[in-house]
């Protein structure tokens, strides 16, 4: 069993197992801290963005870093375990020769598909005039300067998917039914051969209760003051726990006259789709729908007009938007996205706040085409992923015999290298991988389950060995497909046809062969040393070995080791004395 890793980022992984002849792609996620190289793309244009001295890139955002370090086309599932580890889709259903299928759950491909469709039409509606593909070449890449000089395999990154693509991949998609009523069944951990571990909390020491006051008391700061909130965001996740915690909130702050608007290309799919989804939400919101009652309180911040939603800045929001106001809209790498526009608009100011909610994008490199920045900028990061202590609970309940994971959660973070709990700590040591390394796995099968043909059952005669233990010889095809292993009755000899003498069976059968009987049992060495005696011989010794016993006739000169799956007779060039001894040893076995 080998593991294949083609992701660098650990909250976003892409991994390949293979095990024999199946291959499965393990969650497909994008990396796009890529786009933190490039300029933003302002949906209006912007003198002082186009005006930025250094490297204007005009060939769209790039996303994909892909590997040829595995065939895609040998790949036979992938399954998806959440929206975010899916983005990377298109580029393999469309782009290489993959030809399997594809799992997931139903809110999964629909959620991906409103991140996909909003990523799609922030590229598309910002068009570059031309493009630019010679500071790909080695030669000018090395004269970029940092980070771009030392990104790894920038030939490779291609331009954003489209929306045909997206919806190509997504119809390749089987979804897979919700049977349990919590998201992890630990049950089907306990005990496993290897875990595989990734995913978790990129803020481990930040919690995410305490993150979301944070959150909310410096929003109403900034409101009271006059000024205007933007909080970058994706169109799904974090924002429902956002607008949650606002709706509970903005009374009691005396904020309720102030508008909340969410713009976004999937707002309003988004915030329909929250709705409907209710068994896969925890019991608390479950329980609302049979009230009923909807399971997010954000359907009556929309009926109450403290919420609305759009989808861009062009149209009806241009005659709706009154400030102070509150902004949730994308995209949180400040790269493209109507967020583009409030960074412009509201930057100069000091009474304005940009709150990162987000912790997917360093919040200091999102900003650095914005500088000078009068506006306040205020680091939330709201994870609500396993962290380390969460982790090492899990790993004591469920026990694995091996733990695999990236190399960055065996060792503490780089600036908190003290902290020895902010990172796996597990008996035996986990097993790390990084970035295109290929590692394989400590597990081995000793048995494989064989089904066998009704008529071949059939024609068995087993013979019991022992008190409940049957035995049966069996002359048969083994079938072997997609790992599974199926007897079948061997092929009939061909029937003579008149007037030609019949053949015998090995004639037509190159290949078959008598069978031996095959032998079973053991041999008690006491009563085999009284046996022997009973036949003449004396002088026998018995030594006792680690795998069995020796039965040393000294006046014979002759030894027999007896061991639990062989027993050796070992003479000087006496094959009848042999032959003799060897039907004294089968006495005690039963053949059939």
């Amino acid at each position: 069993m080998k593991l294949y890793c083609l992701s660098g980022h650990p909250t976003l992984p892409c991994n390949v197992l293979k095990f024999k002849s199946t291959t499965i792609m393990l969650d497909c996620g994008l990396d796009m801290t890529s786009t933190l190289n490039f300029l933003p793309l302002p949906l209006v244009q912007s003198p002082r963005l186009s005006n930025l001295p250094g490297w204007s890139l005009k060939d769209g955002n790039a996303f994909l870093d892909k590997t040829e370090l595995i065939d895609l086309s040998t790949v036979d599932v992938i399954l998806i375990s959440n929206y975010h580890c899916m983005m990377a889709l298109p580029y393999i259903t469309e782009h290489t020769g993959f030809t399997g299928t594809v799992y997931a759950t139903e809110p999964t491909v629909q959620i991906g598909r409103l991140l996909m469709e909003e990523l799609v039409n922030f590229i598309e509606r910002v068009p570059k005039a031309q493009s630019a593909s010679l500071w790909k070449n080695k030669d000018i890449q090395r004269l970029l300067p940092s980070p771009l000089k030392d990104a790894v395999e920038v030939s490779t990154w291609r331009r954003c998917y489209t929306m045909q693509e997206v919806n190509s991949a997504l119809s390749k998609i089987q979804l897979v039914g919700y049977s349990q009523k919590i998201p992890m069944d630990q049950a089907s951990l306990k005990n496993s051969d290897v875990l595989v571990l990734t995913g978790l909390t990129q803020i481990p020491t930040a919690n995410p209760d305490g993150m979301v006051g944070e959150f909310c008391s410096n929003l109403a700061l900034t409101v009271r003051n006059g000024g205007n909130v933007l909080v970058p965001c994706y169109p799904s996740g974090v924002i429902y726990d956002l607008l949650e915690c606002l709706y509970q909130y903005i009374d009691s702050a005396g904020l309720s006259s102030v508008p909340l608007y969410f713009i976004s290309p999937v707002a309003n799919s988004s915030l329909e789709f929250s709705q409907i989804f209710a068994e896969w939400l925890c019991h608390n919101k479950q329980s609302k729908v049979y009230l009923p009652e909807p399971p997010f309180p954000h359907a009556e911040l929309i009926q109450t007009n403290k919420l609305k939603h759009y989808p861009s800045i062009h149209g009806d929001f241009s005659n709706d938007f009154r400030q102070p106001c509150v902004v949730f809209t994308g995209h949180p790498s400040l790269r493209f996205g109507d967020v583009v526009h409030f960074m412009e608009l509201w930057g100069k100011s000091s009474l304005n706040t940009v709150i990162f909610t987000e912790p997917d994008f360093s919040y200091l490199e999102a900003l650095a085409p914005y500088q000078p920045l009068a506006m306040k900028c205020i680091y939330c990061p709201i994870d609500t992923r396993l962290n380390f202590i969460q982790v090492s609970k899990l790993l004591k309940e469920v026990q694995p015999l091996h733990v695999v994971c990236p190399e960055q959660y065996t060792q503490p973070p780089p600036a908190q290298s003290h902290r020895m709990d902010l990172m796996i700590d597990c008996q035996p040591p986990a097993m790390s991988y990084r970035r295109a390394e290929v590692l394989a796995l400590p597990f081995k099968r000793r048995y494989e389950k064989i089904e066998i043909m009704p008529e071949l059952a059939d024609s068995l005669v087993p013979m019991e060995i022992k008190p409940g233990i049957s035995l049966a010889t069996v002359s048969a095809v083994l079938h072997t497909k997609d790992n599974k292993h199926l007897l079948q009755p061997p092929p009939r000899p061909a029937q003579p046809t008149s007037g030609k003498k019949r053949k015998r069976v090995s004639d037509d059968v190159p290949d078959c062969k008598v069978l031996k009987p095959l032998l079973s049992g053991s041999i008690p060495v006491e009563q085999f040393v009284q046996t022997l005696e009973k036949h003449g011989f004396s002088d026998i010794k018995v030594e006792d070995t680690a795998k069995g016993h020796i039965v040393l006739l000294q006046e014979a000169e002759t030894l027999i080791q007896i061991e639990e799956d062989s027993t050796h007779i070992i003479c000087d060039n006496d094959e009848m004395l042999r032959v003799r001894l060897r039907d004294l040893v089968l006495k005690f076995l039963q053949k059939f």
